[in-house]
């Protein structure tokens, strides 16, 4: 897959001949810079962007992608009063303490603390608009989050822009969003070709997801073309710490999600993180965002910036 693909309905775009700049953006928990990405597949132009990320693989890849990323680090030793004015403030923050899938710790884990973070920077930046994404989480702590935040969240499934299920929450002042036009892509459209062999099961891989899908009740899904794919996760490494197996079937076995394929489903340019390790890989691809989603609503700045 190409970048065809990826950016079918995404050309820049003018209203009245007027495309939005912003003076400067700030992404908290940057991760590889998925805004960024977004804010680029739509035409947005900025003159900077500031990025608070404390991961040196994400800071690599984001600085190889977009070397004018001005990083600043630890988000909590970010002060608003020393950024210029910021038009977008952006940022996921950690989820594990929010999520179904974590130990229910919600606002007493020190990583979904930081959501207070982006709160404290918003207070202090005063940013023209502003967008949080988190996942699907209990009805109380979203409760939290809108109450700070001032405005309701609005779910929406990657699986509308992409080969993958992918629901998560965005909230943000951003006038006009709308879901995404379904665009109906399967598994097949992502698919690569000529996979090296060491993403191919072994008879022992396979052997072990057999005794732990029978102890678990569970079995090994195959994906087929149509079908969409399980939410990329950051533990997608061959799959064995998964609650579900998956394979994928071609022309020389069965085998495991790519890190390419990884990047298509979260909408990510092919190869955008080739510059670190495969293991790296998965586990910020699983942590970030599903890019078109973001340049879905990116786009609706174009009636109001």
């Amino acid at each position: 897959m190409n970048e065809t693909l990826n950016n079918a309905e995404t050309p820049p775009c003018f209203i009245h001949g007027v495309m939005p700049r912003f003076s400067s953006v700030l992404s908290l928990f940057d991760g590889m810079s998925c805004g960024q990405i977004a804010l680029n597949r739509v035409g947005i132009k900025y003159d900077n962007y500031f990025a608070s990320e404390i991961d040196k693989h994400a800071i690599k890849v984001t600085q190889t992608n977009y070397p004018n990323t001005i990083q600043l680090g630890d988000v909590t030793k970010v002060k608003g009063s020393y950024l210029p004015k910021i038009d977008l403030l952006i940022g996921g923050s950690p989820c594990q303490g929010f999520s179904f899938a974590g130990k229910g710790l919600n606002f007493d884990d020190p990583r979904s603390k930081l959501f207070f973070e982006f709160v404290r920077l918003k207070n202090e930046t005063q940013p023209k608009y502003f967008l949080l994404e988190n996942v699907v989480m209990k009805k109380e702590h979203e409760k939290v989050i809108s109450e700070f935040l001032g405005v309701e969240p609005i779910l929406i499934n990657s699986n509308l822009v992409s080969a993958q299920n992918r629901k998560r929450l965005y909230w943000t002042n951003i006038p006009g969003i709308n879901q995404p036009t379904d665009r109906q892509i399967g598994w097949g459209k992502i698919r690569e070709f000529g996979v090296a062999d060491n993403f191919y099961y072994t008879k022992n891989g396979l052997d072990w997801i057999k005794r732990h899908g029978e102890r678990k009740g569970k079995q090994l899904a195959i994906w087929g073309e149509n079908d969409k794919c399980q939410m990329i996760e950051a533990s997608h490494f061959k799959n064995y710490s998964s609650q579900r197996f998956f394979g994928i079937v071609d022309e020389n076995g069965l085998r495991y999600i790519t890190p390419k394929e990884c990047e298509r489903a979260q909408t990510v340019p092919d190869d955008y993180t080739s510059c670190i390790s495969n293991t790296q890989r998965y586990k910020m691809l699983g942590n970030g965002w599903t890019v078109d989603v973001i340049a879905h609503i990116f786009r609706s700045l174009f009636n109001g910036a």
